[in-house]
C-alpha cells in the first residue's frame, strides 16, 4: 500500500508539479529519500548545503508535527499520510476582553437592528456583541486578505480596527483586494481601506498607520490592541509580528495563502506556538514565491479571510474552539481540507522554556530574513531593462535564462529565451556557455538572484545577471508592442 506524500504548491517546482508521491517507507527520513530519489531537485527545496531540514519546512504524518514524535525517524505504517507544508505561510479560551470592558459598552436601538444575527445566536448573544463592540485589533496588511477581515470585522460591530499598510493601492491587486477599488489606485491602502470601513459601519473606529511596521514601532503600535491579525505577504513582517505578539502576550490570527492554497491558525496565546515555533528559521530569499509572484484565485481570499475573521470572533467572545493549538489548511481547487495539530517548541528562542529574545529590538529582521547582503559573498550584478533591450537590439550573443513557472510565461511571452525552472539549473548548467553573457529573468527579480545563487554553488564560473525588478518593472520598455520585435 506504502505511504502518501502531500507536497504542498509552493515546493512543487521541485517536483515537477507533482501534488503527491506515494513511497515505501518505514520511516520519514526514508521517504524524503524516496521522494528525493525520484526528485532530486526537492532535496534542495527540503534541505540545507549540511543536509540538515530547512526550518522554514514543517513536516506532519498523519496531522502531528513530527517534531512532537520522534523527527525525521518517526515510524510509519502502511497508509500513512505524510504532508509537507513550508512557510508561504484548540481548545475553548476566554474573551480577550474583560467583564468590566464588556459592562461599559451600551447597546442602542439601532445596533440592536444591526447587529440582531449576533444577538440571536446563544453562543454570541447580547455579552458576546458588546465584547466584540468593545474589541480593538489591530490588522497588520490590507491587502487581499487584510482587506475581506477589516470589512468583516466592521460589519461585525468590532469597536476599534487598526489598519496597518505602508503601500499603495495597484491596478494588479484590485481581482483580489476587493476592499478597495478603481478610485483608489496610487491611495495608501490604509487611507483607502478607512473611507470603505466607515461608509461599511460609521459605528466603528478606524485609526491608520502608513509608517512600515519595524522594531523600532510595532511595540508601541500594538500596545492599545487585543488582537493582532497578521494578513501580510513578507516573512520579516511575520516574524516580526509574532515576536511582538508573544513578548507581550497578544494573540496573533495568522493567515496565507498560495495560488489555491490557504493556513490559518491562532499564534502566541495559551497553548499556541509562536511564528518562530513552526518555522524556526525562514526560507532563502526567493525560494516561495509571493502571491504577487504566483497569483492568487479570486475566491481564495474570501475563504481565508473569512476564517481568520471567525477566529477573532472567537477570540473577542470567549467562545467556540478557536485554532489555538491548531491549523486549518485548504486547497480550494480540489476541496481538500485538512486539520493540522501545532505545538510550542520549548527551544523556542522566543516563547521557550529559556529564551533568548526579549526584545524585537534584539534582532536584525532583515538580516534573518536572508535579505541584507553579506559583505563577504560575492555580489550579483544587475542589468537594467534599457541596457538589455538594447544589446537585444543590437543582437549580441547573449543567453537569456527565463525562470519562470509555464503558466507566468503564457501570460507574457518573451521569445528567444531558455526557460529552466530553478530545481533543474544545477543539473542542466551545461546548456550554458560560460563564454557568453548570461541573464537571468523572472516576474520580479527575486527568483532570478536565486538562480544565480544556485549556479554558483554548483560550480558554474559563467558571467551572469540579474534583470533589475524583474519583467513587471520592465515590461514597457523591453515590451514596448507586447514582444512584436523580439
Amino acid at each position: 500500500m506504502g505511504v502518501r506524500i502531500i507536497i504542498a504548491a509552493s515546493l512543487r517546482t521541485f517536483t515537477n508539479r507533482t501534488p503527491e508521491v506515494e513511497v515505501q517507507a518505514d520511516t520519514v527520513s526514508a521517504a524524503l529519500s524516496a521522494l528525493t530519489d525520484e526528485y532530486p531537485e526537492a532535496a534542495r527545496g527540503l534541505f540545507d548545503e549540511n543536509g540538515d531540514l530547512r526550518g522554514f519546512v514543517s513536516i506532519y504524518v498523519n496531522d502531528r508535527d513530527i517534531r512532537t514524535l520522534k523527527g525525521l525517524g518517526t515510524k510509519l505504517s502502511d497508509g500513512d499520510e505524510i504532508y509537507l507544508l513550508p512557510a508561504i505561510a484548540g481548545g475553548a479560551c476566554e474573551s480577550v476582553i474583560s467583564t468590566e470592558r464588556m459592562k461599559e459598552v451600551k447597546i442602542e436601538d439601532k445596533e440592536i437592528r444591526r447587529y440582531n444575527n449576533h444577538l440571536q445566536l446563544k453562543e454570541i448573544s447580547i455579552k458576546g456583541q458588546k465584547r466584540i463592540m468593545a474589541g480593538r485589533v489591530l490588522i497588520a496588511g490590507i491587502g487581499a486578505l487584510g482587506g475581506v477581515v477589516a470589512e468583516r470585522l466592521a460589519a461585525a460591530g468590532v469597536g476599534t480596527i487598526g489598519l496597518a499598510d505602508d503601500r499603495e493601492v495597484l491596478l494588479d491587486g484590485l481581482q483580489v483586494q476587493t476592499i478597495h477599488s478603481s478610485r483608489d489606485i496610487d491611495r495608501p491602502r490604509a487611507a483607502s481601506a478607512r473611507d470603505r470601513l466607515k461608509k461599511l459601519n460609521p459605528n466603528v473606529t478606524t485609526v491608520t498607520y502608513q509608517d512600515k511596521l519595524s522594531a523600532d514601532n510595532i511595540e508601541e503600535i500594538i500596545e492599545d490592541y487585543d488582537i493582532v491579525v497578521d494578513a501580510t505577504d513578507s516573512f520579516v513582517t511575520r516574524y516580526l509580528i509574532s515576536d511582538a505578539c508573544a513578548l507581550h502576550n497578544k494573540p496573533d490570527v495568522f493567515g496565507a495563502m498560495y495560488q489555491f492554497e490557504g493556513f490559518v491558525t491562532v499564534l502566541c496565546t495559551g497553548d499556541a506556538p509562536c511564528y518562530r515555533c513552526l518555522y524556526p528559521s525562514p526560507p532563502p530569499a526567493g525560494i516561495v514565491p509571493s502571491c504577487a509572484a504566483s497569483g492568487v484565485m479570486n475566491a481564495l481570499p474570501g475563504i481565508i479571510g473569512s476564517l481568520m475573521e471567525a477566529e477573532v470572533l472567537k477570540l473577542l467572545t470567549g467562545s467556540g474552539e478557536p485554532l489555538v493549538g491548531k491549523a486549518i489548511r485548504l486547497d480550494s481547487w480540489n476541496l481538500q481540507y485538512r486539520m493540522i495539530h501545532t505545538a510550542s517548541d520549548p527551544g523556542c528562542a522566543v516563547c521557550g522554556s529559556a529564551p533568548s529574545i526579549r526584545t524585537v529590538q534584539d534582532i536584525d529582521y532583515e538580516d534573518f530574513c536572508g535579505l541584507r547582503e553579506d559583505p563577504d559573498e560575492e555580489p550579483i550584478e544587475g542589468i537594467e531593462a534599457e541596457e538589455l533591450a538594447r544589446r537585444i537590439m543590437s543582437e549580441e550573443k547573449i543567453t537569456i535564462i527565463d525562470v519562470r513557472e509555464p503558466h507566468e510565461r503564457a501570460i507574457r511571452r518573451f521569445p528567444g529565451t531558455l526557460a529552466i525552472p530553478i530545481g533543474q539549473l544545477a543539473r542542466r548548467q551545461k546548456e550554458l556557455d560560460p563564454e557568453v553573457d548570461t541573464i537571468f529573468v523572472c516576474k520580479e527579480g527575486k527568483r532570478s538572484i536565486l538562480a544565480i545563487r544556485t549556479l554558483r554553488e554548483a560550480g558554474y564560473t559563467g558571467p551572469m545577471y540579474n534583470l533589475k525588478g524583474g519583467l513587471e518593472n520592465a515590461a514597457q520598455i523591453i515590451f514596448p508592442h507586447e514582444g512584436a520585435w523580439l
